[in-house]
């Protein structure tokens, strides 16, 4: 069935797809512009989904969705998934037999979560969208005893957040301490050290291998050979990047869609941005990054530039979480496995942590130091000309 053509397609509705229509609209007021997206809402602020809904009770769920059609004119198809991209006819085509012709394609598919096997239950949740949270919210309103399954950002949003509204919370990680991947030791063991305080049941050292359901409930069985009985489980293992499409078009990919410094396939109508894309950062090196930072950022640059803005996308996004009372940001390679050099305010409280690649400032983490991301920023674009000597004192809390 033949349907529309617009201007302008965007293949995905998160808040990439918001940024881009905004984008456009900077430089194309009138342009047609198409978002299909297989999501049951319209474009939403991701991270409130783990933060502010659980935390903040004047954040209230109308503030959630950013309103694109509204403030842009996109035309926003839900419940719309893209089966096959025609770059020859410049087309779409959906799984209701629809095919949508395009000038620009803007490709914003983010990532699918990762599955472990676990039992098809209402009860169990591999963490993704704001159909996922509704679903959490109402079993975490029975307070029952809930498995997190994983301890990177989304795992430990999600503890942070169901145990401070009253459910029993296990968090279960492969790490011997919690952030260990991330922090250095005495930070690390700090990081876990409030979440033990909070309540939570910490099950360090330990994945998930099954599941199955026995008597209204959900057994796991555990690497270290244990079993866990809980009332309900969500997975935050992170995503995998939805390249399929990409790769059936016949365009480049490598962990993401392979995108130039204006965000650009090698097909000159088709363009990526936000969790799928890889990108070729201007400090840090080509890479894919999944955080919001990036979503937003790139997803604007990604319209302007299909709007036909020639400036390159210059911005090297930074990542955050708020758990407690604890707010980080980071740019760069956070990994606790290179040099580290630390700089404390107050000792383990505020500070900043330098992360080194063979003696060069590869990443650098603010620890409830914030509005210094610029100044971070500053460091990894001069990290040849520093030394370890000079780094502490070069970001101070503003």
């Amino acid at each position: 069935m033949m349907g529309e053509h617009f201007d302008y397609v965007i293949v995905g509705g998160g808040m990439v797809a918001d940024a881009a229509a905004h984008g456009i609209r900077e430089h194309d007021a009138e342009g047609t512009i198409g978002i299909l997206s297989e999501d049951v809402d319209p474009p939403y602020t991701r991270p409130a989904l783990t933060k502010k809904l659980w935390t903040d009770p004047d954040f209230t769920w109308d503030k959630v969705p950013l309103g694109t059609a509204e403030q842009t004119g996109a035309e926003v198809r839900l419940q719309t998934r893209v089966t096959a991209i025609d770059r020859d006819a410049r087309t779409v085509l959906t799984d209701a037999g629809e095919t949508v012709g395009y000038g620009r394609l803007l490709l914003a598919t983010g990532g699918h979560p990762k599955h472990i096997d676990l039992p098809d239950d209402d009860r169990v949740i591999f963490f993704r969208s704001a159909n996922d949270y509704r679903r959490l919210r109402e079993l975490a309103s029975r307070h029952p005893h809930v498995a997190v399954i994983g301890g990177s950002f989304i795992g430990t949003e999600l503890a942070a957040a169901l145990v401070q509204n009253e459910c029993e919370v296990s968090l279960l990680y492969p790490e011997e301490t919690l952030g260990g991947s991330m922090f250095p030791s005495g930070l690390a063991a700090r990081f876990e050290d409030a979440f033990a305080s909070a309540g939570v049941h910490l099950r360090a050292g330990v994945t998930v291998d099954e599941g199955h359901v026995e008597n209204d409930a959900i057994v796991l069985h555990c690497s270290d050979g244990s079993a866990l009985t809980v009332d309900a489980v969500v997975s935050g293992l992170g995503i995998e990047p939805a390249i399929d499409l990409a790769e059936a078009a016949g365009l480049q990919t490598d962990d993401g869609i392979v995108v130039d410094g204006r965000l650009q396939t090698a097909d000159p109508s088709v363009y990526a941005a936000g969790d799928v894309a890889s990108y070729p950062d201007v400090i840090l090196g080509r890479r894919r990054i999944e955080h919001v930072d990036n979503a937003t950022a790139m997803g604007h640059a990604a319209g302007r530039a299909m709007a036909g803005e020639s400036q390159p996308y210059t911005h090297t996004p930074y990542f955050y979480s708020v758990v407690f009372d604890i707010s980080y940001e980071a740019l760069g390679s956070i990994d606790a496995e290179l040099e580290t050099v630390e700089d404390w305010v107050d000792p383990l409280n505020v500070g900043v942590v330098y992360y080194l690649n063979k003696g060069v400032v590869a990443g650098v983490l603010l620890w409830n130091v914030p509005e210094r991301r610029d100044a971070a920023r500053r460091v990894l674009a001069s990290a040849r000309s520093l030394t370890r000597d000079n780094l502490p004192g070069l970001i101070t809390p503003g």
